[in-house]
């Protein structure tokens, strides 16, 4: 009941003060309604000290429309009243009273103070800060929705996340805006109180002296204190609302309500307070002040100071005692420490001394992405990253980082403090410092943070320094996962499929396979960035291919086969997955001299002819990637393995599908171009 009665309550309201505008009301509900306007104007200024972010209020300027509405049809029920009835109720009967103090003169001054207070300042400025606000929000929303996209595809949020923080972005798009436009309603009910005011106070005098007989002084005299009584009841939540409106406008984001960080923030300095506490005090010695004011003013602030500085005592003391806590004394030398100092980490972050306030501990901190990244590459690619190891190295440059593999250095990038990476083609103007983006090779610039908002005004993509350090991680990770695969990682990714799949896992390992050769088909996979998450079907693929033949080439491509159309969906744009083909003679030439080896099969031709394969691939390559596209290189399945083999290092890591792979679902194959062995020779 409650719920129906709150969705209601607005309706009727506004139908309501559209007969306010048509119907006269007694005297007795215009007091009722005078006082609503004013509790009303009174609750929502509060509500804006206590909101942390100005979303939270976000029906604000919905509400300010209805309350200007609901002020002007009180303006005009009173003025219904004032020259209808020579009285418009006690509440304006008061406010004119006690404003007017006896002397019509003290009144229209204190009126006319009112109106400049609120039109010339407050709603002037909260005009201007709800322009610029509006301004400033809809420029930064590609950045912000670029910011999202690069933390969503580096594995920084989740989806879920992702669709909220930019239906945050959007909704605050949308708040700014409605506030440029609710602003104009603050300004223009000001101009219209004004020129109620005037209305009331001619027609009032004209009715009392034409109608009522009255000398002009009394008619000045009584229809004077019920204007200013009636503008009073008006202006002062008009004046409220304007307040209202300024402070929505120009609240930040903050963890706490207006008060608290007003509090937190204004004590935050001992000695501004102390020198003001003195100052105070040596103003009341000056000829003429008041001695007591100041003095009592002085000492209070003395006296803040004062705990202030006791409060930073307690919280040093704290902190000390914190750290003497967690201190540890140096252990002995044992054999279990050294043999523990010795192990290899098979993932590290190594960090330079300016860099470990990266390592905060805070939500959103190194640690905390690093966590989200292990938990993103374990969805893709099926494969547990094992724990990062991060420490601090002095021998590492300044604001330089290093991503080690088993003690080896795989990726080094740097991340200066207090500075964010600009991506884009208009950054001459801005200054920092020129770097190359570590994953994509993308020129850029280490801007200082404080100039973001003018990084993304010029159309350039913002990344801060913990998100280029994770996604330099991730690139690293995804192109070593096979090193990274442990033989206690297949142990447990058996046990895994064992639970659901059982029969998948009994008949391979151990009577057919050793973890040891499913770990190497496994690596075998990884090595070529195809996801080992549905192990239970790539089980039962070797086991049919074990009972003809154990040889890890042939077990690697039976997996391929099994995984079907994941192969191709990893590249495709859209529905049309783009290839590169091989001269069918050049192919039949390859079939020909394929020949088995230890480390798999091999093509044997002469080097000249080699050469003129890898050119013609690299041309056919790079002429792709000079339209903005990928491809892949497609041939018979027997010779797949030995061609990955002799391109992979040649042409960064390009993916090798037989045809079956290609057509395994049902995509739209568009050849874009063909490998022949005579380019350049022929060049």
């Amino acid at each position: 009941m409650n719920r129906n009665l709150s969705k209601i309550a607005v309706p009727v309201g506004v139908v309501g003060i559209v007969l306010l505008l048509v119907v006269p009301v007694p005297a007795w509900l215009l007091d009722i309604l005078i006082i609503l306007n004013v509790l009303l104007a009174l609750t929502i200024l509060l509500t804006t000290m206590f909101v942390r972010k100005p979303l939270d209020f976000s029906v604000f300027p919905s509400l300010l429309l209805v309350a200007t509405l609901f002020r002007l049809g009180l303006n005009v029920a009173s003025t219904r009243l004032v020259l209808g009835d020579g009285f418009a109720g006690a509440v304006i009967e008061a406010f004119g009273h006690v404003a007017v103090d006896g002397s019509i003169v003290i009144g229209s001054v204190i009126f006319l103070i009112l109106v400049v207070i609120q039109f010339v300042v407050v709603t002037k400025g909260a005009e201007r800060v709800a322009e610029v606000g509006a301004r400033f929000t809809l420029d930064a929303m590609p950045g912000k929705q670029m910011a999202i996209d690069a933390d969503l595809n580096a594995g920084l949020i989740t989806d879920t996340q992702a669709r909220e923080r930019r239906a945050e972005v959007s909704a605050e798009a949308d708040f700014y805006g409605a506030m440029d436009g609710a602003s104009k309603f603050v300004k223009g009910d000001a101009i219209a109180g004004i020129l109620i005011i005037i209305i009331n106070l001619i027609g009032g005098i004209a009715i009392g002296m034409l109608q009522r007989g009255m000398e002009i002084g009394d008619a000045l005299n009584h229809y004077g204190i019920l204007t200013i009584g009636d503008g009073l009841v008006t202006q002062i939540p008009a004046l409220l609302m304007a307040v209202s409106t300024g402070m929505i406008v120009t609240r930040a984001n903050a963890e706490s309500d207006m008060g608290s960080t007003a509090a937190t923030q204004l004590t935050q300095s001992r000695t501004a307070l102390l020198i003001a506490g003195v100052a105070a005090i040596a103003m009341a010695f000056i000829p003429g002040m008041p001695i007591l004011p100041f003095v009592a003013v002085g000492v209070l602030l003395i006296v803040i100071a004062q705990r202030v500085k006791a409060k930073e005592k307690a919280e040093a003391e704290a902190a000390r005692a914190a750290a003497e806590a967690e201190a540890v004394v140096a252990p002995s030398e044992t054999t279990e420490d050294l043999i523990e100092q010795m192990r290899v980490h098979a993932l590290e972050i190594l960090l330079a001394p300016d860099l470990v306030d990266m390592v905060s501990g805070a939500s959103d901190d190194l640690l905390g992405r690093v966590r989200a990244l292990r938990r993103k590459v374990a969805m893709e690619l099926g494969v547990v990253v094992p724990p990062v190891r991060t420490r601090d190295s002095v021998e590492l440059p300044p604001s330089t980082y290093a991503i080690r593999i088993a003690g080896v250095e795989a990726g080094r990038g740097t991340a200066p403090g207090g500075r964010v990476l600009a991506l884009g083609d208009a950054l001459d103007a801005l200054p920092g410092t020129p770097t190359v983006e570590p994953v994509f090779g993308l020129a850029g610039k280490w801007v200082p943070a404080e100039l973001r908002h003018s990084a993304e005004l010029t159309g350039a993509t913002v990344i801060d320094r913990v998100s280029v350090l994770v996604t330099h991680l991730s690139s690293v990770i995804g192109n070593n996962a096979a090193r990274l695969l442990s033989r206690e990682d297949v142990r447990v990714l058996a046990e895994g499929v064992k639970q659901v799949n059982p029969s998948a896992i009994e008949d391979l390992v151990p009577g057919m396979l050793s973890l040891a050769e499913l770990q190497r088909v496994l690596q075998g996979l990884l090595a070529e960035q195809i996801p080992i998450n549905d192990l239970g079907r790539i089980c039962e693929a070797l086991t049919l291919r074990a009972k003809v033949s154990t040889d890890p080439e042939g077990l690697i491509e039976s997996a391929r086969q099994a995984l079907g159309p994941v192969l191709a969906a990893q590249h495709l744009d859209g529905d049309i997955l783009r290839v590169i083909m091989i001269d069918p003679a050049l192919e039949q030439s390859m079939l020909e001299g394929l020949r088995p080896s230890e480390q798999g099969t091999q093509i044997l031709l002469d080097a000249t002819r080699i050469e003129a394969i890898l050119g013609s691939l690299r041309t056919a390559v790079g002429t792709v990637e000079a339209s903005g596209l990928s491809a892949v290189l497609v041939c018979a399945p027997a010779l797949r393995p030995a061609i990955r083999r002799l391109v992979s290092a040649q042409t960064g890591g390009l993916p090798v599908l037989s045809y079956q792979e290609a057509t395994a679902s049902n995509v739209k194959i568009e050849t874009v171009g063909v490998v022949r062995a005579h380019d350049t020779i022929a060049a």
